[in-house]
């Protein structure tokens, strides 16, 4: 499959829903921790394959604002895995050349999340190649609403005016201000949706969506989502005589 895939016409940034892990481990009668456990060797599978193919940004949709409402041991457990994990990857990121970035309310989380995601983000700031973006505590409601948030503000203190207000400032005030806007979505285990995800960002996003649970993906899938993606006719609101 990376054979067919033309090294000219690679997407910069890709989005993905890492969906499925919970299922996963009731498929192979396991804890949902262990299920999540499992998610992991999948993000390295998918930045080593868009690092290899010349992808700029991927961003993964770790944890959601609704993500809080689940019971405490799998949020505990949730919590505790981004750590270790950080702390056991940080090696093979800065081996493959891979910036960490984050986006999402970080205040929210524990302490040592924030202390190790810190320290991992400024470890990775030199890399040059993949950026690897985790959207934690992340909603794109509260994200839209804050930005309107700020630019009101501005409008009331006279830094900004009526004309002032448009597409290109209202995305300089969301968390992706500095990250161009993702042209493919990703999401795996069949749910056909994009629950709250850069809902603004992906307004001409292409979306793919695969039966796969997320703990099965490996670099082969990730090769036939862009595969998918070179294969569709992007229009952006032209018709195809005038492409």
């Amino acid at each position: 499959m990376k054979e067919k895939i033309d090294l000219n016409r690679i997407p910069k940034h890709v989005a993905i829903i890492m969906d499925g892990n919970g299922r996963w481990a009731k498929k192979h009668g396991k804890l949902r921790a262990l299920g999540h456990k499992a998610g992991v060797m999948p993000v390295r599978e998918v930045s080593e394959a868009g690092s290899e193919l010349g992808v700029k940004y991927i961003t993964l949709y770790a944890f959601s604002t609704e993500n809080w409402n689940r019971p405490k041991a799998e949020v505990d457990a949730l919590m505790a895995l981004l750590v270790s994990s950080i702390k056991k990857e940080i090696k093979d990121l800065k081996k493959n050349n891979i910036q960490l970035q984050t986006i999402g309310d970080l205040s929210s989380l524990p302490s040592i999340s924030q202390k190790t995601l810190r320290e991992a983000v400024a470890e990775t700031s030199e890399n040059t190649g993949l950026t690897l973006i985790l959207a934690l505590s992340y909603g794109s409601r509260t994200e839209i609403v804050n930005a309107a948030k700020k630019l009101a503000i501005k409008y009331k203190n006279n830094e900004l005016t009526e004309t002032d207000f448009t597409e290109e400032v209202f995305s300089n005030e969301l968390y992706t201000s500095d990250i161009p806007d993702p042209e493919l979505m990703i999401r795996t285990s069949g749910e056909l949706r994009i629950s709250n995800f850069l809902m603004w960002q992906l307004a001409y996003a292409e979306l793919y969506f695969t039966d796969k649970l997320w703990p099965d993906i490996r670099k082969n899938d990730f090769y036939e989502a862009i595969y998918d993606f070179q294969n569709r006719e992007r229009r952006f609101g032209k018709t195809s005589d005038q492409l």
